[in-house]
């Protein structure tokens, strides 16, 4: 989240649209980027939770909600592939490949789709208050 620095006496902070924009997309972009490398879906599945705890409580709420949907579409499709594997027949790759070709079939467009509805949607510029510590004096 890129914001300005704050300044001593400073009441309030801007979180830009752009900033918020690009922190929306990174769910998907993370998703498209994963789904198209083969092994790396297994690592974006941790990744991919921290993006999701740091982006959900955005402080514009339209970042956690596609945040939130980027997820749901990442881990259906991981959580079908994973259990359905179990019984993929032998030690073959086909199967692998198959699954993959569904995912990358089901995440791609979709990921696509996403990024493109947020990179027309205006992101205003948002005013955060800062919180200021309270200061207690300490007797010497």
């Amino acid at each position: 989240m890129s914001a300005e620095p704050v300044e001593p006496g400073q009441t309030s902070r801007i979180v830009t649209g752009r900033s918020s924009r690009f922190a929306a997309m990174q769910m998907d972009l993370g998703n498209l980027v994963s789904m198209l490398l083969p092994p790396l879906p297994l690592l974006w599945f941790g990744g991919s939770m921290l993006i999701y705890a740091l982006h959900r409580h955005h402080p514009n709420p339209k970042v956690g909600e596609y945040t939130q949907r980027a997820a749901y579409r990442f881990y259906a499709v991981m959580g079908a592939i994973i259990p359905i594997g179990t019984f993929f027949p032998g030690r073959g790759i086909t199967s692998w490949l198959i699954a993959w070709g569904v995912g990358l079939a089901v995440i791609i467009p979709w990921s696509l789709w996403s990024i493109a509805r947020i990179r027309k949607e205006h992101w205003p510029d948002i005013e955060v208050p800062v919180e200021t510590p309270d200061v207690e004096e300490n007797p010497s």
